[in-house]
């Protein structure tokens, strides 16, 4: 892919800054200038003394220090954060604080969000004598080595003759590829200037233009031979922010549109051409039906996980698909190279593109039908998120840890300007409660919803008192059931189960916060209007759910699953 230099500010003459010149920043200065360039307003952590100094700078400049509960909460909200926001930042000391983090950053890079990693480390000075300094693993590059494996770029920044074009590097890679980059900050050279003055050029790469001709135009071709064709919006929609233009070329030629799960929310999940969430079986059968039989498949920054493809249940046939990501271009059994999903995404809009009408089952669409309160009922995981649907606006960012919690919020009605976020490939436990603290960061106005299950709860609950120390406010519903039920549904054993904390209580520990425990609709319909008017503190929901049950999307994929087996 050809890369074509940004234009940039006119080179220092031999009259300007000289070496050693205090005109010239020291690395941290110049690491936090860069920071702000790409508009980052919150770096999330913990301090440890081999980041003292670079934590000291921060605060003394216009970026918010978020202290968290855990660095591995941390990298959860610099996640949740970046989701958000469009880039996310974590600051922590040497191994213990950075490898610390390695899972939330690994869910980061598997689900491209773009986190930008600063560790401390060992002063270059100090390490001379190979010592036993504390917090150190096998050898000094050790934690580095690790980072390299889940990130899309690293650097040391131990040389200041170096240092300033590699954090240039590392910031353009995060920002382009929307993955990860790690960068280690020696205590001994935080305030080390550069050696000569240094102005960031940006190299920005552009699309071959024969290429990305052909494949507009087999694209094209493919596209108006077709009789049922249908868009599918995944991820780096999101990431890339070209969910409009998603919308426009399904309205400019009236063309069906669905979503993955994650990709979920990436387009109003009220507008008239929009089918589903799409996953296989998990999702309901008229949806299924009608994107399976389509014979031109349009994958638009698409991730097909096992998860997307509803435990490998789906039936699509891959030779009738046009898939595009910021990775690969391929149409039929066609692969196109250096072609930016941009570039390929905005051409498509503007093809001569005439494919046939095709009309949107009345059966895809769900009933929304009013939710009418049973008092003294039971909760079932049902009518929880029935009744969830009905409280959603677009002032609100549902946060969905994994499990079936995750699996029933795939029912849920998202609106245009509302956001959906969630580990939906990588999957990891705990993930919701620090992401949706960062997603409050990047966006106040944005009400966090946040689902999850007892299990993950009980992993990074205490990222809740991060809400508290800011006035945040979100509503916090624990699917209490006494243990991992996905994993009940896999493979039942006591293993499966979980000391049944009292929930509610916690914000009396946290002193902050208001606690409800629902055992019936009655419970719940009081709580949740409780918590919505309580705007100032979160509220969280101790919701009582039978250990048996599980979402109509679990029940969904458990008829299919046990048809094959």
């Amino acid at each position: 892919m050809a890369v074509r230099p940004a234009k940039s500010r006119k080179p220092v003459t031999p009259n300007g800054p000289q070496p050693g010149d205090s005109a010239i920043p020291t690395i941290g200065q110049y690491l936090i200038q860069r920071l702000q360039d790409y508009g980052l307003e919150h770096v999330f952590g913990i301090p440890g003394d081999f980041i003292l100094q670079f934590y000291a700078q921060l605060c003394e400049s216009p970026i918010q220090v978020v202290g968290c509960t855990r660095e591995d909460n941390a990298g959860y909200a610099a996640d949740g954060y970046a989701r958000v926001h469009g880039m996310g930042a974590v600051c922590v000391t040497f191994s213990v604080g950075g490898l610390s983090t390695c899972n939330s950053i690994a869910g980061a890079y598997a689900e491209k969000s773009p986190v930008v990693v600063i560790s401390g480390a060992p002063g270059v000075d100090e390490r001379r004598s190979d010592p036993l300094l504390h917090h150190r693993v096998r050898d000094f590059n050790t934690q580095r080595e690790v980072f390299e494996k889940i990130t899309v770029a690293s650097a040391a920044l131990d040389d200041p003759l170096t240092a300033f074009r590699e954090i240039d590097r590392c910031l353009a890679a995060c920002k382009r590829y929307k993955r990860p980059v790690y960068l280690e900050l020696p205590r001994d050279r935080v305030n080390t200037r550069g050696i000569y003055a240094h102005t960031p050029v940006e190299e920005r790469p552009v699309s071959n233009k024969g290429a990305l001709r052909e494949a507009l135009a087999e694209a094209a071709e493919m596209i108006n031979e077709s009789q049922r064709p249908i868009l599918i919006a995944g991820v780096e929609m999101h990431r890339f922010g070209l969910g409009n233009e998603v919308v426009k070329l399904a309205e400019k030629h009236d063309i069906p549109m669905c979503a993955t799960l994650l990709g979920k929310s990436v387009v109003s999940e009220k507008h008239p051409l929009y089918v589903g969430i799409y996953e296989g079986a998990m999702c309901r059968e008229p949806i299924r039906k009608f994107v399976e039989e389509s014979d031109c498949l349009v994958l638009l920054g698409t991730f097909m996980t096992d998860i997307d493809l509803g435990i490998y249940t789906a039936n699509l046939d891959f030779a009738k698909r046009i898939l595009v990501t910021s990775e690969t271009l391929q149409i039929r059994h066609h692969h196109y190279h250096d072609v930016l999903l941009p570039d390929f995404v905005k051409g498509l809009l503007k093809a001569e593109l005439s494919p046939p009408k095709r009309k949107i089952p009345a059966t895809c669409r769900r009933e929304e039908t009013e939710f009418v309160l049973d008092s003294d009922a039971p909760v079932t995981t049902r009518r929880l998120f029935q009744r969830i649907n009905e409280l959603l606006d677009e002032n609100m960012v549902v946060v969905a840890d994994v499990g079936d919690c995750l699996f029933g919020a795939a029912d849920l009605t998202i609106y245009r300007h509302t956001e959906f976020i969630s580990p939906a490939y990588y999957t990891s436990m705990g993930f919701a409660i620090p992401a949706a603290v960062g997603a409050q960061f990047a966006n106040r106005k944005l009400r966090p919803i946040v689902l999850v299950g007892d299990g993950a709860f009980q992993m990074t609950c205490l990222e809740l008192s991060t809400a508290v120390r800011h006035d945040f406010n979100p509503i916090v519903l624990v699917l209490n059931n006494k243990g991992y039920t996905t994993e009940r549904f896999l493979h039942e054993g006591e293993f499966n189960d979980i000391l049944n904390w009292e929930y509610h209580r916690l914000p009396d520990l946290l002193g902050g916060g208001w606690g409800f425990e629902v055992f019936t609709e009655g419970d719940l319909d009081k709580a949740l209007n409780a918590g919505l008017a309580n705007s100032d503190k979160f509220s969280l929901l101790n919701i009582h759910l039978d250990p048996a049950d599980i979402s109509p999307a679990l029940e969904r994929l458990a008829k299919s699953l046990s048809k094959r087996l």
